[in-house]
């Protein structure tokens, strides 16, 4: 068990002072339903310099976060959750250092298994947000015995979503390194949309007090794998399926994958009884309404597309004839419907407020329901990670951590860009049927797929 060591703490405030016509910043009513925590990323970066040439980076880190801080000014402020808006006091990020007892290939060799381990390089604890001492950003430089360094962000999802969290890391890694492009400028007017509504958070289980029972196994698919699970839905395609003339991305054949894994050992685990399933595909909306929201947008712009079936077409469909490529289809078909409807989402802000917040509500409720199995994914495969370099070079590896949410699946890039690693989040009774079903519904696709 590696052993975290921090050797300082403290708070880098932005450079010039929020001016006062913005110190108060009003969360969006998509954004007060998100769970009391954090979005999460940690990024490892190999040795590339003796370790006292690793200070002036790590001060430049500082500085260039101090001069972007006035551009993402909210990130600088205190959540007051009893008027549902950040107070844009310029208190500052958190900015803490690390020593870490091993060698960084420790971490990044071991692609397989748990997450808990990695909470230890994050600066905060992942569920302590929206208190008023709680830093809406902050970050820790982890420093591994061979010179190595892990990049630990943790941003509130009160006010964030990970696209937001993709959009400050590039904003960040521009300002540290130079870098030549358009600067990039967050919109914080997502309220102006969909203004609040005092509404409580979702619970989804998130506490303070973490609920250890939600544990987390990577599971990696290579580009081998995923161009047999496509070669699986194609030949099929071709003589049973409509649109079988574009090969399906990597992220519907490993969910659909994913999917098959948990809904057939959620019905191992009770017994040989099969559940309705819910299958919530999430959806970046921004630049895809009408009027566009920014690709730079800040907040949750985020919806959901549903796949629904009952308790006997989950039987017959899913479970007793396996068929993949008919849940491949059908998981394609709703998110494709999903980002057709997202020009609807401003346009008809009825129908808007559904796709947003009372699908999501009602989705969430289903989740309660123990004859109901919702899963939840997520695709965090685009924000193009692996190109972040602070001046220690690109990342070898980018990671999660240990989410408290359970029923759900986060889609990673891997480094070349090729493969997926999935981060599966189940109850910790539900795991080990889990891996069971996984391994055997992987083996049967690969060992029968048709050869080419």
């Amino acid at each position: 068990m590696m052993k975290v060591e921090a050797e300082s703490r403290k708070l880098i405030k932005p450079l010039t002072a929020t001016p006062s016509h913005l110190r108060s910043y009003n969360i969006s009513l998509i954004d007060e339903l998100n769970p009391s925590m954090h979005v999460v990323r940690i990024l490892f970066y190999p040795s590339v310099a003796p370790g006292e040439k690793l200070r002036p980076i790590i001060i430049n880190l500082e500085e260039s976060l101090a001069r972007i801080l006035p551009l993402f000014y909210p990130l600088a402020g205190r959540y007051i959750k009893e008027k549902h808006l950040v107070d844009c006091n310029d208190q500052g990020v958190e900015f803490s250092e690390a020593t870490v007892d091993c060698d960084l290939v420790s971490v990044t060799g071991c692609r397989g298994g748990g997450a808990e381990h990695l909470n230890h390089l994050l600066p905060i604890d992942i569920c302590a947000a929206d208190e008023p001492t709680d830093p809406i950003l902050a970050v820790r430089i982890n420093k591994f015995r061979c010179g190595g360094v892990a990049i630990g962000v943790c941003v509130s999802h009160r006010i964030s979503d990970s696209a937001c969290l993709g959009i400050f890391l590039e904003a960040w890694k521009d300002a540290a390194t130079g870098g030549g492009g358009d600067v990039i400028k967050p919109d914080f007017n997502s309220h102006e949309f969909f203004p609040s509504e005092n509404l409580p958070p979702l619970h989804f289980g998130v506490s303070r007090t973490r609920d250890t029972s939600v544990i987390c196994e990577r599971f990696m698919f290579d580009k081998e794998a995923i161009s047999v699970l496509r070669d699986i839905y194609t030949a099929a395609a071709s003589t049973t399926l409509e649109g079988g003339d574009r090969p399906p991305s990597r992220v519907v054949v490993v969910s659909a994958v994913l999917t098959q894994a948990l809904l057939h050992a959620d019905k191992a685990k009770k017994g040989g009884v099969p559940s309705a399933a819910l299958i919530a595909q999430a959806i970046n909306v921004r630049e895809r309404t009408v009027p566009p929201v920014s690709k730079h947008a800040w907040g949750t712009w985020v919806s959901l597309s549903y796949l629904e079936y009952s308790a006997e077409e989950a039987r017959l469909s899913l479970l007793e004839n396996g068929d993949f490529p008919g849940l491949v289809r059908k998981m394609r078909e709703t998110t494709v419907q999903g980002v057709k409807d997202c020009p609807r989402i401003l346009s008809e802000r009825e129908f808007g407020r559904w796709v947003l917040v009372d699908s999501y509500f009602d989705a969430a409720k289903k989740a309660t329901n123990p004859n109901y199995k919702v899963i939840w994914i997520t695709d965090w495969s685009k924000f193009g990670e692996y190109e972040l370099d602070f001046g220690f070079g690109k990342p070898v590896w980018v990671s999660l951590a240990d989410v408290p949410l359970k029923d759900m699946f986060v889609l990673m890039n891997t480094k070349n860009n090729d493969g997926i690693e999935a981060w599966v989040y189940l109850h910790e009774s539900d795991m080990p049927f889990f891996e069971h079903e996984y391994h055997r519904v992987l083996e049967t696709l690969l060992t029968t797929a048709p050869t080419t």
